[in-house]
């Protein structure tokens, strides 16, 4: 087992692995760029398979004390009308089926289990070079200082530096033809499951994550990529959520004034790394490789089992190439299916294809994403 690591990121990924590893007696450093270490979003779904790696981590209690947790969910059509019941069962007794929780709080337990268990964060420095090489990496930092790694893992996002120094060819995200709003809105009394509204061209989602509050989602196809400037993303929301049924009125009376500080808004793009997913002693995981879409609710979970299935890999190997071949092939068919598949998802909405179709490619990947990691 090796003996120090350094994490290049202090997202979900990064905070996670760091975790991990410490728990399995390896002396780790963090580096986040951001000096504040936050995090911009509005709530998260939390599928089963992501609560069984919480579980792992050893923070499900306080996400589901912070969060919520349901069953289920029901399928409206545009005007409201139900068109059917999701049923979904927990993965075990001790799991909930499905939860949600907002992203500043996730990232608030993470970072606080983090420092608990003895990681030394490092905050407003990243890495600016690494050797690579067989032999322990040296890594150049931002505030002018080196050290010495057994394993560097990279867990920078989607937008890596650190690939681009050890993985120069790699390629880079790809925009899918879809983008997403998120707004963060109080719970209606009787809100206790996933709601979602599908309209021709757009689908409008809700989920708990809170006790008091929700967050939706709005997807709807935009080929040419655009940017929306902030001060104009309430009205244009607004405006996509017209002529919706349901609870999507009560919501959408609050998008120019109350909630209009949370709209959060992105395009959304897919990447995935060829293997290696690894060079030397440096290693890649979560969206720094493998970065999907929303559909599977599936992003944070793959992040959070790659932290996990690389320690298992370094207890289990005398080597730490070995160890890092090992978890690239763990990983890489789990994590490219997903992509495939939420891609696929994406495309039959755009399409307006066949929801037999939609509804069959949602429970395979669903049940795929319930087998063992």
């Amino acid at each position: 087992m090796l003996k120090r690591a350094l994490v290049v990121g202090g997202g979900i990924a990064g905070t996670c692995c760091a975790i991990q590893l410490r728990k399995a007696g390896v002396e780790v450093d963090l580096v986040e760029i951001d000096p504040h270490w936050g995090v911009l979003g509005a709530g998260l779904t939390i599928t089963g398979p992501t609560l069984r790696a919480l579980h792992v981590v050893g923070v499900l209690d306080e996400v589901k004390a912070l969060g919520a947790t349901w069953t289920g969910g029901k399928v409206h059509d545009q005007q409201g009308r139900l068109i059917t019941e999701i049923q979904v069962e927990a993965l075990s007794p001790e799991l909930p089926a499905t939860g949600g929780i907002l992203r500043p709080l996730l990232h608030k337990v993470l970072a606080e289990r983090t420092r608990a268990v003895g990681v030394n964060v490092r905050l407003g420095t990243t890495v600016t070079e690494v050797t690579i090489t067989d032999e322990p990496a040296e890594a150049s930092f931002s505030d002018g200082t080196r050290g010495r790694y057994d394993l560097v893992v990279g867990a920078d996002g989607i937008h890596s530096a650190l690939r681009g120094m050890i993985l120069p060819d790699a390629p880079r995200p790809t925009f899918t033809g879809q983008v997403i709003y998120r707004l963060l809105a109080r719970r209606p009394e009787g809100f206790e499951c996933s709601h979602f509204y599908m309209g021709r061209d757009i689908k409008i989602g809700f989920n708990p994550v809170s006790a008091t509050h929700m967050y939706m989602f709005l997807l709807h196809p935009a080929p040419d990529k655009p940017w929306v400037d902030p001060k104009d993303q309430p009205a244009r929301l607004h405006a996509l959520m017209e002529g919706y049924g349901g609870i999507v009125p009560e919501v959408r009376a609050t998008v120019l004034g109350e909630n209009a500080a949370s709209i959060n808004y992105r395009p959304l793009e897919v990447m995935l790394v060829p293997r290696p997913w690894f060079r030397g002693r440096v290693v890649l995981i979560g969206d720094t490789v493998h970065a999907t879409t929303p559909h599977l609710a599936s992003g944070a979970g793959m992040a959070i089992e790659d932290g996990i299935v690389l320690t298992e890999e370094l207890q289990r190997h005398p080597s730490v190439g070995e160890a890092l071949f090992a978890f690239q092939e763990r990983r890489y068919e789990r994590c490219a299916g997903i992509i495939r598949n939420s891609v696929r998802l994406g495309q039959l909405e755009m399409e307006h294809g066949s929801p037999v179709e939609h509804g069959k490619l949602m429970g395979e990947s669903l049940k795929a994403l319930r087998e063992p990691i």
